[in-house]
């Protein structure tokens, strides 16, 4: 059995990981947004509100020290040993230009990143999430969250 079919799935995975953790950064914040207009609680759960914002804060200083994502390094690796085409660059900026056909330079998008990672660290102190004593208090099963 050839291993080509194999890596590229396995590059098709990771692609599918890569935009799933892009869309959880973007609606994660749209949500967090929505959930204080909404009193949705599971917004301020301290555990989904310090993963992302981890998340957005990775992608910043990724951008800022012009690192591209591992995920996409992986991607590439994997399309390479399953002799499928292969993309240059951030894979942001390859979907973009490919859906919207739109090209930046990368401070551009180091600046979009870092403005998006400030909306999420506002979203902090404008819909705080509970703190992570509650949080674990109120998995125990002891005491109103």
């Amino acid at each position: 059995m050839k291993s080509g079919p194999i890596y590229l799935l396995a590059a098709k995975a990771t692609l599918v990981t890569h935009a799933l953790f892009v869309v959880f950064i973007i609606f994660g914040l749209i949500l967090v947004f929505a959930g204080k207009f909404q009193s949705w609680q599971w917004v301020r759960n301290p555990w989904f509100r310090a993963v992302h914002l981890l998340a957005i804060g990775v992608v910043v200083v990724q951008s800022w020290f012009g690192i591209i994502c591992p995920l996409t390094i992986w991607e590439m690796e994997l399309r390479k040993k399953a002799a499928d085409s292969i993309y240059e660059g951030s894979f942001v900026s390859h979907w973009l230009n490919e859906l919207l056909y739109y090209q930046a330079p990368p401070w551009l998008f180091a600046i979009c990143y870092t403005a998006f990672g400030g909306l999420v660290v506002f979203s902090w102190f404008f819909v705080r999430p509970r703190p992570f004593m509650a949080a674990s208090r109120n998995e125990a099963g002891e005491g109103p969250g």
